[in-house]
């Protein structure tokens, strides 16, 4: 415990000693600017008084015109006299304005039997109107009405003026200047030495400022304007022409107790403190970070944990986090830095002190905050095969998520938004009428006409919602239940459509894994039978083989019986073996152009003696004696090779066999048709299942793989191959896209 003690000690100290590093190193770049001029006499700050003294100097001595001298320099010009006669338009137009003006006065003091009241209005319009009159006819009668007006104008001016008076006396007291007006001869100075002293007053070592204006450098005193205007932006009067003014303004170092030297002793100060707050905060800062490694951070803090948390938050969030703390730091450092340099050496101590110590305080702690976060930024920046998982907690993906599900469905989105926008807007509106009352029967009414609809749409889509809610609970048990109604063309309505849809699938899967389990079944017992069979025949002709007494006849006999079984295995292995490539989709083409008609023709061939042999008669048609596809020739003839031997073997005898090939639209068309020796059924697409066959009593030779393998190919091949039963009539129809010639 009392280790853990002293570390946290130590992580304190360290912080608060970086905390004050920075905050002098920030304070060196902050006021660098500002105080590294020579002395206080080169800042902003003085040249400031310096302009404002002069201005003065201007305003009282250099441009001393009386109230009446100035009076007598007012100037009246001709655009003056046009501006204030048509002021208020014309002639016409300001006789009508004053007329209206008294119209309403004058009735009213008729209508309260005040004649007297009535004729001072009229006499007072009139007054006007004579006025208005003598402008329009009378420049001289304006000109005299525009000097009163100045004249007055100037009185206001003299009296402001007479208001700085006092600030430029105390700039006098503290200035000490020599000015001459090289165009009139006059001399300006609060001294009275002789031009003879001017030397031996105006000297470096009498004073601690001193500027000179002269020709020789090519500065004068600056001049302010010598034209003062009125308040309507036309001139008031003028002060005389002057020439350039030369001298010398300056500051005599026995003048100390003014605001200008206390602002000079405080620059000096604050210069020292800076240079060593700057000092200071640079090696401090230089020793922390070098002994950084030293401090015993995750040793103080749940570091592990923490990481783990900051790992489970949205890392954008933690970047933004991240961000703010930095922001804050600097904030509170630079108020540090600023601290000491705010208030002079004869500042109250104890209020400099109490700032100071409180936010060094307040930027140690944000300084630990911001390492120990940029700490888990920088671990988890380096965990690189985890960047996919940490995108996908932040809070941007997460926002960009929402809003592409949400317009994943544009409909949706679009209601959603609109929705969103009128509650937030009569929510705007409500609070609106807290500063407008006078809307509040307005907004009722649209409250009702659009907020009791809206609510009236929502209630019914929430009910509509869910009742789906409730079918799709049902549908999931599997239970049978009665179609959702499907209303106008809403998101509900679609997903009402398409759960009923799913309902109907789902009865279908079940009617399909019923029909699926009862093939299994099948197939089991037909794989076994078919197989079983030759094998059984095998052995048995195998144990008689064994026999001593066999004679040569039976013993042929009986190997003839063994290689005829023998074959009829394989070639039901092989067929069994080609289905499953088949299913698997394992197997592939070796695709060229392939003429149709031809290799159906050779596939007839080779059967050409069992067909010769058997009672069937044969019925080719070609429409076309050439029908080009690209195709796998060899795969092909095995589908052709299939249905014919199909048909050799469950047509029943002394019937005809129709086979025709056609081109139509692109497509080659090839039709197989024959009279079934078995009764086959309704339900002719389970003659694709394998071994599946015609002869339910599985006396023929067939391995019931023949279909289904040719399905398997025409499929491979992007054709189809379909089944059509009517009674005992038997159909196998092949379509395969064709080729140009």
């Amino acid at each position: 415990m009392d280790i853990k003690w002293k570390n946290r000690v130590r992580v304190g100290i360290w912080l608060l000693l970086i905390a004050f590093g920075v905050s002098g190193m920030m304070a060196g770049l902050v006021f660098s600017s500002e105080y590294t001029k020579k002395s206080y006499f080169e800042t902003d700050e003085f040249d400031y008084e310096l302009a404002q003294f002069i201005s003065y100097l201007h305003l009282f001595e250099l441009n001393d015109l009386s109230r009446e001298e100035a009076k007598e320099r007012i100037t009246v010009s001709q655009e003056e006299i046009e501006e204030h006669r048509y002021r208020y338009g014309d002639l016409t137009e300001q006789i009508s304005s004053i007329n209206a003006q008294y119209e309403a006065d004058i009735q009213f003091a008729q209508s309260e039997g005040n004649e007297e009241l009535a004729s001072a209005y009229r006499e007072e319009r009139d007054a006007k109107i004579e006025d208005i009159t003598l402008n329009f006819n009378s420049d001289e009668h304006i000109e005299a009405k525009i000097r009163n007006m100045k004249a007055r104008q100037v009185d206001q001016y003299y009296q402001e003026l007479e208001r700085e008076r006092a600030a430029f006396l105390t700039y006098k007291s503290i200035f000490t200047y020599y000015l001459e007006d090289t165009g009139r001869g006059n001399i300006y100075t609060n001294t009275t030495l002789n031009i003879a002293d001017f030397d031996q007053v105006f000297s470096t070592d009498k004073m601690i400022f001193m500027k000179r204006y002269s020709g020789e450098n090519g500065e004068y005193l600056p001049m302010d304007g010598q034209l003062v205007h009125a308040d309507d932006g036309f001139p008031l009067f003028s002060y005389a022409d002057m020439g350039n003014i030369e001298g010398v303004i300056a500051i005599p170092k026995d003048r100390t107790n003014n605001f200008i030297m206390e602002s000079y002793d405080h620059y000096q100060q604050t210069q020292w403190l800076l240079a060593g707050y700057f000092s200071l905060g640079l090696l401090l800062t230089c020793a922390m970070i070098f002994r950084r490694k030293r401090i015993p951070f995750k040793e103080v803090l749940p570091y592990q944990k923490g990481l783990e948390l900051y790992k489970r938050m949205p890392q954008d969030a933690g970047v933004i986090l991240f961000i703010i703390l930095v922001f804050l730091a600097l904030d509170f450092v630079d108020s540090l830095a600023r601290k000491p340099l705010g208030y002079s050496l004869s500042y109250n101590l104890y209020y400099m002190l109490e700032g100071f110590i409180i936010n060094w305080l307040l930027a140690a702690v944000l300084i630990g905050l911001c390492l120990v976060q940029g700490s888990y930024l920088l671990t988890v920046a380096k965990e690189k095969d985890e960047w996919g998982l940490y995108w996908e907690r932040t809070l941007l993906c997460r926002i960009i998520r929402a809003i592409t599900e949400t317009f994943s469905n544009r409909k949706v989105g679009t209601q959603m938004t609109v929705l969103l926008g009128m509650i937030y807007l009569m929510g705007f509106g409500a609070i609106f009428i807290g500063v407008e009352p006078t809307l509040v029967i307005p907004y009722a009414i649209v409250l009702f006409l659009v907020g009791g609809p809206l609510m009236l749409w929502l209630l019914k889509q929430v009910g509509y919602f869910n009742k789906i809610v409730s079918h799709a609970a049902t549908v999931a048990t599997g239970a049978v239940t009665a179609d959702l109604p499907v209303k106008g063309k809403s998101a509900l309505s679609e997903l009402a459509d398409a759960m009923n849809k799913m309902k109907d699938g789902v009865q279908a899967s079940q009617l399909e894994q019923a029909k699926s389990e009862r093939l299994k079944s099948e197939l089991i017992t037909n794989v076994s039978h078919d197989l079983r069979t030759p094998l059984t025949s095998i052995i048995t002709y195998t144990e008689l083989l064994k026999a001593p007494d066999t004679t040569s006849e039976d013993r042929q006999a009986y190997i003839e019986i063994i290689d005829r079984k023998s074959k009829r295995l394989k070639v039901l292995i092989d067929d069994l073996f080609e289905a499953s490539k088949m299913a698997s989709g394992n197997i592939e083409l070796v695709r060229e152009r392939a003429d149709i008609v031809q290799l159906l023709q050779q596939t007839l061939a080779e059967h050409n003696e069992t067909i010769q042999a058997s009672t069937l008669q044969f019925r080719v048609t070609h429409e076309q004696t050439h029908v080009f596809a690209f195709v796998d020739g060899q795969k092909l003839w095995r589908v052709f090779d299939n249905v014919i031997a199909n048909i050799l073997h469950y047509s029943l005898e002394h019937t005809r066999v129709y086979i025709s090939s056609k081109r139509e639209n692109g497509q080659v068309i090839i039709t197989f048709k024959n009279v079934t020796k078995y009764e086959l059924g309704d339900n002719s697409e389970e003659l694709f299942e394998r071994f599946k066959r015609g002869d339910a009593s599985r006396h023929t030779e067939g391995s019931g793989l023949g279909l289904a393998i040719a399905k398997s190919i025409i499929d491979l091949h992007g054709g189809s191959l379909t089944i059509e039963v009517d009674g005992d009539l038997f159909k196998v129809i092949v379509v395969l896209d064709a080729l140009d010639r």
